[in-house]
């Protein structure tokens, strides 16, 4: 139960920021689903797929349909309390990273994967939902720029394994890793923390 609330609330967290994209470009309505959609269940969906897994996760379990539908809703409704939209996308797009890179993880061992590769599923369950939605926005994807973003999932998800070597409750690993996953995207943006350019700049 606690794994699949913080599926759900990662699922929340990116369809808003779907929507958020999605009304920043003006879209329709029916623009606006379909950018939440991706966004909320790209990286599950192709991590799925990666592990055998079929039906994938929103397929077999309708709990996430209706969720996107309610968190659409929710954001429309609410778009003018939403105020300073870069700032609220950035928040829900950070939370979402934070959440789904664990998930991904945790489906990883529960297919008894190795940890390098639970990582790399928790990678790309975390980040690829925001590519689709950039890309179909017409925007390049943040993990592809110098932005921590990646990184940040990646650093979250060796945490955590390191962390169950500790006498802890692996749930609080698993929710610490989260967090260090959110503290690691926040204080690159603030303190402007990128990774190294290999393009020199030219004259």
């Amino acid at each position: 139960m606690f794994y699949y609330i913080i599926d759900i609330l990662g699922t929340i967290a990116f369809a808003i920021s779907g929507v958020l994209v999605a009304m920043e470009k003006k879209l329709d309505l029916f623009g606006v689903f379909i950018i939440a959609f991706v966004t909320a269940v790209g990286g599950g969906t192709l991590r799925d797929m990666l592990i055998g897994n079929a039906p994938v996760a929103w397929m077999s379990n309708p709990d996430y349909v209706i969720t996107i539908v309610g968190s659409v809703i929710f954001a429309i409704l609410f778009i003018n309390q939403l105020k300073y939209l870069r700032r609220t996308l950035f928040l829900f797009d950070t939370i979402g990273i934070g959440l789904f890179t664990m998930v991904g993880i945790e489906k990883g061992i529960s297919a008894d994967l190795m940890p390098i590769m639970c990582i790399f599923l928790g990678t790309i369950t975390a980040s690829f939902g925001g590519v689709i939605r950039d890309i179909l926005c017409n925007e390049i994807p943040v993990i592809f720029r110098k932005e921590i973003y990646a990184t940040a999932c990646i650093l979250g998800g060796v945490s955590y394994f390191l962390l169950l070597k500790l006498p802890w409750d692996g749930t609080f690993s698993y929710i610490t890793a989260i967090f260090i996953i959110i503290i690691i995207r926040l204080l690159a943006v603030r303190f402007k923390i990128t990774l190294p350019n290999i393009y020199r700049n030219e004259k």
